[in-house]
């Protein structure tokens, strides 16, 4: 083993206000630690921090987080009332469903419910 994964970093343009969207999808208080820095500890899980960079978002994210939710449903509509956005319909296969989803600066997640059962 070299290492374990200290924080998860997210590039953006206002990390004050991106911290604040993933504050409220996560729980856990912010850590501002410079101008173009700032950090969310969460109740549980790895730090997520918020980068201040210069160029915008242009291609679909190469690494994404998955929220565990408890019902799917109820989940997105509270994301979207946080500021985030639907990517597609939700989608089921047979550990259950997820949403993608994207922040307020268009940084894809997936909110995810496991094991539903699927009726035809």
């Amino acid at each position: 083993m070299i290492g374990h994964i200290g924080e998860v970093v997210i590039d953006c343009h206002d990390p004050v206000a991106l911290a604040e969207f993933w504050q409220r999808m996560l729980g856990g208080y912010l850590v501002r630690q410079s101008h173009d820095w700032v950090a969310l500890e969460p109740p549980s899980g790895v730090t997520v921090s918020f980068q201040l960079v210069p160029e915008a978002k242009v291609v679909k994210n190469r690494v994404h987080l998955d929220i565990d939710v408890a019902d799917l449903a109820t989940a997105t509509e509270a994301a979207e009332a946080a500021g985030a956005r639907r990517v597609g319909e939700v989608v089921y296969d047979e550990l259950g469903g997820f949403q993608v989803m994207a922040d307020p600066e268009g940084n894809e997640f997936c909110l995810i419910h496991g094991p539903t059962a699927i009726t035809a």
